[in-house]
């Protein structure tokens, strides 16, 4: 052999052996790490963290209860739908600060906003939670078993999206009554469609590859093949589809409180919020402008990290 040819073969076995001695990276620390990478990612995470930080720690940054009516507790007397006090910008220092004004029952719109943000995460995952349990089930039975049970589960949800969803959510909430309950059942039935048929089309993808095959021709039942063989591994179109899924959920759920039929006064939802002060838009424009702006920021901030996810999964955007 000669000289250069022995180089070469000991450069080769020596990378083998590194190879070998490399600890495999998971797939989540992978798209973690790619995810940090994107901008939107980055943005929409660093969003997320701190409207976590604020919804946890709600009884610390609000000065009030979000439902405590204040008429007789303030130095001052307070008006209806006083306008914001900023004492650092130049509000009468006599007067009591408050950071977003008071709302026409005489509640501090602050402590009503910084609650708000509780309600609204807990609306956004439990609805998306329900609905991707039940859509990824019902996905999961059509594609795997096929004939009569695929036929009626994707018939029933072809039945769903043949209505427009902000209309079927209305017309359920109107059947079963006004509440954030209902609501959230409702916005839960009308997104179910959409992770079952993306479930259904990924397993009938993941089925078919060999690893799968090779699982069923060495006697695995069907139930530990769809479990712990093709599920895992059609997830990650869910997992996008989810966090994606909650920013929906969270405007459609102040837009159904909006027009009443979702979260109940005296509740600090900003939906209701919008809805209780909407002809105030021009005498009390800061009513109306805060509960918008943090629906907005956190609608915003669950669309970013969605997009920043679904480039970090994509593996055409990685090689």
């Amino acid at each position: 052999m000669s000289k250069l040819g022995k180089v070469s073969k000991n450069l080769s076995d020596n990378l083998d052996e590194e190879l070998l001695l490399q600890k495999p990276v998971s797939v989540w620390k992978r798209t973690i790490k790619r995810l940090l990478s994107k901008r939107s990612g980055k943005i929409g995470l660093l969003l997320i963290c701190v409207i976590f930080v604020i919804a946890i720690a709600a009884p610390i940054i609000a000065p009030y209860d979000p439902q405590e009516v204040l008429i007789g507790k303030e130095v001052v007397k307070l008006k209806k739908r006083e306008a914001p006090c900023i004492h650092v910008f130049g509000c009468d220092k006599v007067k009591p600060q408050h950071i977003m004004g008071i709302d026409g029952n005489y509640r501090d719109q602050f402590s009503r906003i910084i609650y708000g943000s509780r309600i609204s995460l807990s609306i956004g995952f439990s609805t998306v939670s329900f609905a991707v349990v039940g859509g990824v089930l019902l996905g999961a039975l059509a594609a795997f078993f096929g004939g009569w049970i695929d036929n009626i589960i994707m018939r029933m949800m072809d039945v769903i999206l043949g209505f427009p969803s902000l209309l079927l959510a209305i017309a359920i909430v109107a059947v079963l009554g006004p509440g954030i309950r209902n609501a959230l059942l409702a916005i839960a039935i009308v997104t179910l469609p959409a992770y079952a048929r993306l479930t259904r089309a990924s397993v009938l993808t993941v089925k078919e590859l060999d690893y799968v095959k090779a699982s069923l021709a060495l006697g695995a039942s069907p139930t530990r093949l769809l479990l712990f063989r093709i599920l895992p591994n059609s997830l990650t179109p869910i997992v996008v589809l989810a966090t994606l899924g909650i920013a929906t959920a969270i405007l459609d759920a102040a837009g159904l409180s909006f027009l009443g039929l979702g979260a109940q006064p005296p509740t600090p939802e900003w939906g209701t919020m919008l809805g209780s002060e909407r002809n105030q838009v021009f005498s009390a424009p800061h009513l109306v402008f805060f509960p918008g702006i943090a629906i907005m920021i956190t609608v915003l901030a669950f669309n970013l990290f969605g997009d920043g996810l679904r480039d970090a999964l994509d593996p055409r955007l990685n090689d």
